[in-house]
């Protein structure tokens, strides 16, 4: 990587090697520049009708994050507009193939998810986070990353019960034997964000309904017309 190929280089919070020398601790800095793109966030928008965020949405496994992200990405593809889906299995296809479900492993894959939705926001596009995502600090790193006025934390609040008894991978029965340790909701813990700017709950909602819920909310913070 030079700084004629790579134009956006993002602060990695929580990963400086504390055994380098200052030195070499900032290095980086000094060594790779930024450059601005010659088109601007307004041009973007005027050309895609849509001021760009990312839906980051939170749940037990099984809640029905990834159905609805699709669902939301359908409709906004049918309006003319432009999202996209970073589905968390998806990603531990390819880009997080190398990590697991510790504590430390979720962090840096939340962390990978939030600087690839933040390019992408930075490229005009809407984009929606499939992730359970457990824990609020790690939920508020990828705030950071992505940044306040691009970020919406969307809480798909269906109950433990539903999700255990949909258990469409059946993982939960794998978790209730212990053959998948750091299972959230089984053998480790949710935590349940406290003011999201939105909750939806599949059980009370069809797909239907809860993807123009989250529709609606767009429309009404003037994300999309």
């Amino acid at each position: 990587m030079t700084p004629s190929t790579h134009s956006l280089v993002r602060p990695r919070p929580g990963h400086v090697d504390t055994n380098a020398t200052p030195a070499a601790r900032g290095a980086t800095c000094l060594n790779v520049v930024k450059h601005p793109s010659l088109v601007s966030a307004a041009e973007r928008h005027a050309l895609l009708h849509q001021q760009p965020v990312t839906v980051w949405l939170t749940g037990l496994s099984g809640a029905g994050k990834s159905t609805l992200a699709y669902a939301a990405e359908r409709r906004l593809h049918a309006q003319g507009r432009l999202g996209f889906v970073l589905d968390g299995d998806n990603i531990r296809h390819h880009l997080s193939s190398d990590l697991g479900f510790s504590p430390s492993d979720r962090r840096e894959n939340i962390r990978r998810v939030a600087e690839v939705a933040a390019l992408m926001n930075d490229a005009g596009l809407i984009v929606f986070t499939a992730l359970i995502s457990p824990r609020q600090e790690d939920r508020d790193q990828a705030r950071s990353i992505i940044g306040e006025a691009r970020f919406i934390e969307v809480h798909v609040s269906t109950a433990l019960a539903v999700c255990e008894a949909r258990d469409p991978k059946g993982l939960y029965e794998k978790a209730r034997t212990g053959a998948i340790p750091h299972f959230t909701g089984v053998s480790a813990p949710y935590e349940t964000p406290q003011s999201p700017a939105l909750r939806i709950d599949t059980d009370l909602c069809s797909l239907d309904q809860s993807a123009q819920k989250l529709m609606d909310f767009l429309v009404s913070r003037s994300l999309v017309s």
